[in-house]
């Protein structure tokens, strides 16, 4: 089940990012201290209650245009508008209903997306609350006062944003089809190989407002089985925004990747691994998705026998993060080794999914230990008790140690390169979790 995308809308100086970051807690701006994976605040995970979902901070577009404020609202509407399942659209008590507003309310308005009206900075309701009734006039529902630096009324604003979540949001007959969300830098040939899959050119641009995300899923058939794929090139008016605009694609590409199986990155043969090809895929690798690299154009480099050798080296320096990523070659123009992708995925869905009995794991674990001794620490030795497997996509184990501090990242590193030496587990990450348990007296 994919999360739900919420993403906050509003002007500059209104608290975008003071709610962005009470909602998301303040440990967010780095995730991980993994090497390539750097995360400017552009998303989160947010887990309320029994909720759960994926916040975007739409903000930072710069448009050209001379109403400034007007036209990057307007940016950050539209992307809202095409990304989220609910939109918070964030106004200021103190600046008073402003035309602005008024404006990008009509947008959000007009696109039937759920759009839930935040007013903030209401630090003392009794003394502001009169004040919050003038935001009724933007005809887009209730105003939900908050206090995003004081944390005051943010219950109350997210219970109205779940109400919308869509509980059995998938079709039960689309859940048993696998997902494959295509992702990658502008222009290294997304939409060329979701057009050459279905065998004719039929990218689906549409100008009617409020297209949904779902109007860029093709389902494909090959060998009698059907396969979604996720475009995350289509739809987008190109005169509108400027198509490198990271932000924006990085947008697309969380919003895609929450919903998909596997990942096909799509990197450019003729340029090479990009720093930004390593933030995308940071992301499919935080969300513990399969992933699959696909050098595109391969049809168009000059070869000798050592090419393959050194680009594939070249990838899995950048991509170090990630190791279990299958890499392939293909040439979406051409259909060379379409096949070969097909394959691959079927093997990523199927990793995903595997289960591993619990005695076989603890074998491993133990033979490991044998030949590896745990780390000590001042005199304390880390010791393993079990091992047992209780999640897939991704496959998640949970080890119970003595004691957590002594568990290092490298001998979990090293314990999930044993289990891979056996079960091969290529293309999907694993995951881990490391609990105490008291030594028994």
């Amino acid at each position: 089940m994919s999360k739900p995308i919420v993403a906050i809308v509003g002007r500059p100086n209104v608290g975008k990012s003071t709610l962005f970051n009470a909602l998301a807690g303040e440990k967010i701006s780095i995730v991980k201290d993994t090497p390539g994976v750097t995360r400017d605040r552009i998303y989160a995970d947010v887990n309320w209650l029994d909720k759960s979902f994926t916040l975007i901070d739409t903000g930072g577009i710069e448009p050209d245009s001379r109403d400034i404020i007007l036209s990057q609202m307007r940016e950050q509407a539209q992307i809202a508008i095409d990304t989220a399942d609910v939109i918070i659209f964030i106004t200021d008590v103190r600046q008073g209903l402003v035309d602005s507003d008024a404006k990008v309310a009509d947008m959000l308005r007009r696109s039937g997306k759920p759009v839930i009206l935040v007013v903030n900075k209401v630090d003392n309701f009794d003394k502001f609350i009169m004040d919050t009734y003038e935001f009724y006039n933007l005809g887009i529902g209730e105003p939900v006062p908050v206090s995003a630096t004081g944390k005051l009324g943010i219950g109350d604003m997210l219970e109205k944003v779940v109400e919308y979540f869509d509980e059995d949001a998938e079709d039960g007959e689309e859940e048993d089809i696998p997902k494959i969300a295509v992702v990658g830098k502008p222009n290294v040939g997304k939409s060329s190989l979701i057009n050459k899959l279905i065998g004719e050119s039929r990218v689906i641009v549409s100008d009617i407002a409020g297209t949904t995300r779902d109007a860029i899923d093709t389902k494909v058939e090959w060998k009698d089985k059907e396969y979604i794929f996720i475009d995350t090139a289509g739809l987008r008016r190109k005169s509108k925004i400027k198509e490198e605009l990271e932000r924006y694609s990085i947008i697309r590409t969380v919003t895609a990747v929450e919903r998909a199986d596997v990942v096909v990155m799509m990197i450019d043969a003729t340029e090479g691994v990009t720093e930004q090809d390593a933030k995308i895929a940071g992301i499919a690798h935080e969300r513990g998705k399969g992933i699959i690299i696909a050098v595109n154009k391969w049809d168009a480099i000059e070869k000798n026998d050592k090419t393959i050798y050194k680009f594939t080296n070249k990838v899995r320096e950048v991509l170090s993060y990630m190791p279990y990523a299958e890499i392939i070659f293909i040439s979406a123009e051409t259909g060379q080794r379409i096949p070969k992708l097909f394959e691959t995925i079927d093997m990523v869905l199927e990793n995903q999914t595997l289960r591993v009995q619990t005695g076989v794991l603890n074998e491993i674990m133990t033979e490991a230990v044998a030949m590896q001794q745990p780390p000590s620490d001042k005199g304390k030795r880390l010791k393993l008790f079990y091992i047992t497997q209780v999640a897939v996509k991704p496959p998640t184990f949970v080890i119970f140690v003595n004691d957590k501090e002594l568990m290092h990242f490298s001998y979990t590193r090293y314990l999930e390169n044993k289990i891979r030496d056996t079960f091969g587990f290529k293309g999907t990450s694993l995951k881990f979790i490391i609990r105490e348990r008291k030594e028994k007296e």
